[in-house]
C-alpha cells in the first residue's frame, strides 16, 4: 500500500466559543440577536467571522474553560453558526431495551422502568466523565428515559431534540399545532424548559414544500421567542433537498446526515479548485480525498454544523449486534475495534462537527470515545485494509430498507 498521508490534526482558526450556562433570561436576551438568519456569527454576545476557506469544525484559542464538560482527551469542534463547542462524539439517544429491541418509542403509560432508568443514567454519568456534552433525541420515550438520567446535570450538556410521534415525517402532523406538540412534549419530558436545538426530523426522501419548512421556521420563532429553543436544526435522509433547504432558508444552523464507511465527499476536476480546499496536498487515500463540491460545500457557504448519523449502518458492519440492556457482552474485540475504526474514518472529515452513537453498555461509551481520544494513531494502513474490508462487505449486504444509503455515497 503506498504511504498516504492522512490528516495529522484538526486545523485551527480564529473562533470565540460561547458560553453555555445560561438561565432562560439570559437565553432571551442573547438569542434575539439571531434575527432571522442574519447571522455572521454574532451569538450570545460575542463576535465571530468565518472566512470563505474555514473549515466547518475548526476551533482557535479555545479557552478550555468556556467549553461545556471539557475533557482534555476529547477533541472538539464548532457546531456551525450555532457557535457550540460540541464534543466529536455525541450521545445518540437510541438504544437497545433488555428484550433486544431497538427502543425509540414509548413506555406503557409513560413509566420508566427502573432498570432503562439505572441504565441510562449509568450511560449519561460515562459520557459525561469522558466529556460528552451533547445528547440527541429522537422520540418521547426517550426524552423520559434521559430526563431522568439528566435531572441536575442539565447544565453539563446540550441537547438537541424532537418527538418523533408528532414529526413531520407523519403526513397528520406537518402542521403548526403539532410542532409545538413535539416541542412541548420533549421539555415536558426531560424535565427542562429549554432545548439548546430543535431539530425537525423530515421525511426520509422526496423533501416537504417550502410552506412547511417556513411553517417549521414560525414554530421556531416562537419558541425561541419563548425561550425554549436557542436554535433550529433539521435531520433528513434526503441529500438533495436537504441542500435546497440550506440556500433557500438561513434559520437553519445544523444538520444531521447519514455517514457511512461507504461515504465520500463528492469529487470534480481537480483543475478546477483551489488546492488548498483539499485535506491533504498531494496524494491521498481514495476515501479521503475532499473536493469541497456538493454538501459539504454547501455547508461551508452557509456555515451549516453536520452531526453525522448511521455511523455503523445499522449495526450492518459488525458480526454481531450491539448489546441489550442487562445482556452480557458478546460482541468480539474485532467489532469493538471497527466501531473505533469508523467513527475515527468519518472524523478524518473537518468538515462533519461530531457523530451521534448510540450506546446501551459502558463498554460501548469506553470504546466509541476512543475515535476522538487517540483518531490519528488509528488510522494507519492496517486500520484502513480493515476498514475497507468491512465496508465492502457491508455494501454488499445491506437489506432492502437500507439501501437508501448508497445515495450518500458521494455527498
Amino acid at each position: 500500500m503506498n504511504n498516504e498521508k492522512l490528516p495529522q490534526k484538526i486545523p485551527r482558526n480564529k473562533h470565540s466559543v460561547v458560553r453555555p450556562e445560561f438561565s432562560r433570561r439570559t437565553f432571551i436576551r442573547n438569542t434575539s440577536l439571531m434575527a432571522a438568519g442574519a447571522l455572521t456569527g454574532a451569538l450570545a454576545g460575542k463576535g465571530c467571522t468565518l472566512s470563505k476557506n474555514t473549515k466547518l469544525g475548526d476551533i482557535s484559542n479555545v479557552d478550555t474553560s468556556k467549553i461545556l464538560n471539557y475533557n482534555p482527551k476529547m477533541g472538539y469542534r464548532r457546531l456551525g453558526k450555532t457557535n457550540l463547542i460540541i464534543s466529536e462524539i455525541v450521545l445518540g439517544a437510541h438504544f437497545n431495551n433488555p428484550s433486544g429491541q431497538h427502543f425509540w418509542a414509548k413506555f406503557v403509560n409513560n413509566e420508566l422502568p427502573a432498570e432503562i432508568a439505572r441504565n441510562r443514567t449509568e450511560v449519561v454519568s460515562r459520557c459525561i466523565d469522558h466529556g460528552i456534552n451533547f445528547l440527541d433525541i429522537t422520540y418521547g420515550g426517550e426524552a423520559l428515559a434521559y430526563g431522568a438520567a439528566l435531572k441536575t446535570r442539565r447544565d453539563k450538556i446540550y441537547v438537541a431534540a424532537d418527538d418523533g410521534e408528532f414529526c413531520m415525517r407523519h403526513k397528520h402532523r406537518r402542521n403548526f399545532a403539532s410542532q409545538m406538540q413535539s416541542v412541548e412534549s420533549c421539555l415536558r419530558r426531560l424535565g427542562t424548559d429549554y432545548l439548546d436545538i430543535w431539530r425537525p426530523q423530515f421525511k426520509h426522501m422526496d423533501g416537504h414544500p417550502d410552506s412547511e419548512i417556513q411553517m417549521c421556521i414560525e414554530v421556531f420563532e416562537k419558541i425561541r421567542k419563548q425561550g425554549k429553543a436557542r436554535f433550529l436544526g433539521m435531520s433528513t435522509h434526503d441529500r438533495v433537498w436537504s441542500k435546497q433547504v440550506i440556500q433557500k432558508f438561513p434559520q437553519y444552523a445544523m444538520l444531521y446526515m447519514p455517514y457511512t464507511l461507504k461515504s465520500k465527499v463528492k469529487q470534480t476536476d481537480l483543475k478546477s479548485i483551489d488546492r488548498t480546499q483539499l485535506y491533504e496536498p498531494g496524494d491521498q487515500h481514495w476515501w479521503l480525498k475532499d473536493t469541497r463540491k456538493g454538501l459539504f460545500e454547501m455547508a461551508r457557504e452557509h456555515d451549516i454544523g453536520v452531526i453525522a448519523i448511521k455511523p455503523f449502518s445499522a449495526g450492518l458492519i459488525f458480526s454481531t449486534s450491539r448489546q441489550n440492556i442487562g445482556q452480557p457482552c458478546k460482541s468480539t474485540p474485532e467489532d469493538y475495534e471497527l466501531a473505533r475504526l469508523t467513527l475515527a474514518y468519518i472524523l478524518s472529515n473537518p468538515d462533519i462537527s461530531a457523530i451521534a452513537v448510540g450506546m446501551t453498555l459502558l463498554s460501548e461509551v469506553d470504546n466509541d470515545v476512543r475515535a476522538s481520544f487517540k483518531r490519528h494513531a488509528l488510522l494507519d494502513d492496517n486500520g484502513i485494509r480493515k476498514l475497507r474490508k468491512a465496508a465492502d462487505r457491508m455494501w454488499a449486504n445491506l437489506p432492502k430498507e437500507y439501501r437508501w444509503l448508497k445515495d450518500w455515497e458521494w455527498v
